[in-house]
């Protein structure tokens, strides 16, 4: 009863330190994914899901991946405004903190590393802090481990009716992650198969099979009986060295040298699950997008181009780097042991995180389970005692509870300070000032703006029709043109990114897309060629300390 007590008041403490800590990463400045997504809320809301661009002046379709993300956040900001959004931020951040510690307390069975645990992950993980669909996902991932090892712990099927309704929501919130939902499935069933392959042994249960079968054919005809004799021996044989390998196996599970292998039958469940789950991408009013949108995507050059899907350069990444030192030095130097389902999981996103930088967050939110089985298990390992009770024990008095609050105290300040004079809309990002130029003297209906990828969801927001915005796949020709191929010789995407990097002559995209006017960063590539060449085709109409409006002449 003391211990439980004990065990309440840290947990009361970590709670309020994580929510503490997590609403202080949460930045004030809106991304701007943020403002696309409140426009096509509204637009869901108003006309359906129509599968067609409404806001950009191509006349293409769009298959709305992030639907119910996009209609939460419009409800929010119908509500409550740009400050809802920063608040139901907080809220979601503060939410995953808690999911984080919460999983792991359950599974890794402790609470101390648990909350240590969570605070660096939680730390890794800022930059990823925004108002975007990924930040749900990120919940239900969590969620998704802690659901598959209960129901493989207790069988228990509200667990397995949970990984189908997470399914259906990833699908409906941000389908474009949804396949990877299959993937943390992956290893579990890795294991399982590994097990059952190394418990039949294989080779030696064919030739027993072959054997047996030769002798009862032999058996049917007379004047076969030296044969079968020397059949019966060789299969009596085999029989004692199946045996013996099952013994070894046997003794080598019950002290593994480095790797536990678990052959759990509840697994075979988890298949039908699986199954279950892959048919929930149907339960959706986008059609077959759920399993088309990735695969186009990946065909693309959407991936190739930008930021956080190229592949990850480790030594720009040193908190990660500091991670994989960290799993490495307690398998090798440590007596822990790791699950071969972990050590699938770990590698498995290892691979993902080095393919593309933004995976770091799957290696960081799944495997914050993995290394605190680990540490867990090295600790008490050599300590031979149980650790948790004495360091709950200790960091709950009055003394500790002081130091460990003033830490963190110290560190959220630190944040909030670095961020105390953040706008929730950027000016020096965003054009607020352009855009109210444009509404009160352009033509919107006729104008075609050839625009910037970084705030042309700002443009939308403020109902310009716009070139392009972080809306990538939308003007990828696999999502816009029925043949998945470049038609007209226009590929949105990447003659956005020519014009931007000057790889091509920019007046030759213009009056291929017939744009009347331009809108850019007052000192991009773009600007500075244009006002080096003096050309008197373009008029400066508007310019501001951070962006520059022009107009082409077509006469």
């Amino acid at each position: 009863m003391k211990k439980d007590k004990t065990v309440f008041k840290f947990n009361i403490l970590a709670v309020v330190l994580i929510i503490i800590f997590c609403v202080s990463i949460t930045p004030i400045t809106l991304q701007n994914d943020t403002y696309y997504t409140i426009s096509i809320g509204e637009h869901i809301l108003k006309n359906g899901i129509d599968m067609h661009d409404p806001f950009s002046w191509h006349n293409i379709p769009y298959t709305y991946p992030h639907w119910g993300y996009d209609v939460l956040i419009y409800i929010i900001y119908s509500w409550f405004g740009m400050v809802g959004i920063y608040i139901a931020t907080c809220f979601l951040s503060s939410i995953l903190g808690l999911a984080i510690y919460g999983v792991n307390c359950k599974l890794a069975k402790n609470h101390v590393i648990s909350f240590l645990i969570t605070m660096i992950s939680m730390f890794l993980l800022k930059d990823y802090i925004a108002a975007r669909a990924q930040l749900v996902t990120f919940i239900l991932f969590i969620l998704t481990i802690y659901c598959i090892e209960m129901f493989l712990e207790t069988k228990k099927k509200y667990y397995a009716a949970s990984l189908v309704i997470i399914s259906i929501i990833i699908a409906n919130v941000h389908v474009a992650v949804w396949p990877f939902y299959f993937i943390l499935f992956m290893p579990y069933l890795g294991e399982y198969i590994f097990s059952v392959v190394a418990d039949t042994i294989i080779e030696k249960k064919y030739t027993k099979y072959i054997l047996k079968k030769r002798i009862e054919k032999l058996s049917k005809k007379p004047g076969n009986e030296e044969k079968i004799a020397k059949m019966q021996i060789k299969l009596s044989k085999l029989n004692i060295k199946v045996e013996a390998i099952k013994t070894k196996r046997k003794e080598s599970k019950k002290n593994p040298y480095k790797i536990k292998i678990n052959k759990n039958k509840t697994t075979r469940w988890l298949i039908v699950i699986l199954i279950i789950c892959v048919l929930t991408g149907l339960l959706t009013p986008l059609g077959d997008t759920p399993y088309t949108y990735l695969a186009k995507t990946m065909q693309g050059n959407t991936t190739k181009n930008i930021n956080e899907h190229l592949p990850m350069t480790i030594i720009e990444h040193e908190y990660v780097f500091c991670l994989l030192i960290a799993y490495i030095a307690l398998l090798t130097f440590t007596t822990a042991k790791i699950e071969l389902k972990d050590l699938l999981m770990i590698c498995g996103l290892a691979y993902l995180m080095l393919a593309s930088r933004r995976q770091v967050t799957m290696f960081v939110l799944i495997g914050s389970v993995v290394i605190n089985r680990m540490m867990l298990e090295a600790i008490e390992t050599n300590l031979k005692k149980d650790v948790e009770k004495i360091v709950i024990k200790k960091m709950t008095t009055k003394t500790c509870i002081c130091i460990i609050s003033a830490l963190v105290l110290g560190i959220s300040l630190h944040f909030i300070d670095v961020k105390k004079d953040d706008q929730i809309v950027d000016e020096k990002s965003y054009p607020v000032a352009a855009c109210d130029y444009i509404l009160k003297n352009i033509d919107i209906n006729k104008a075609k703006f050839y625009n910037d990828y970084n705030y042309g969801s700002y443009m939308l927001y403020r109902g310009i029709p716009v070139f392009i915005d972080s809306r990538a796949d939308l003007y990828a020709p696999e999502f816009n043109t029925p043949t998945g191929k470049v038609e007209d010789g226009k590929d949105i995407f990447m003659d956005f990114m020519n014009v931007s990097s000057i790889a091509t002559y920019y007046d030759t995209v213009f009056d291929n897309y017939q744009m009347t006017h331009v809108i850019t960063t007052k000192y991009s590539k773009l600007a500075m060629l244009i006002n080096n060449r003096n050309d008197k085709k373009y008029k400066e109409l508007y310019s501001d300390n951070y962006f520059i409006i022009y107009a082409i002449d077509r006469t």
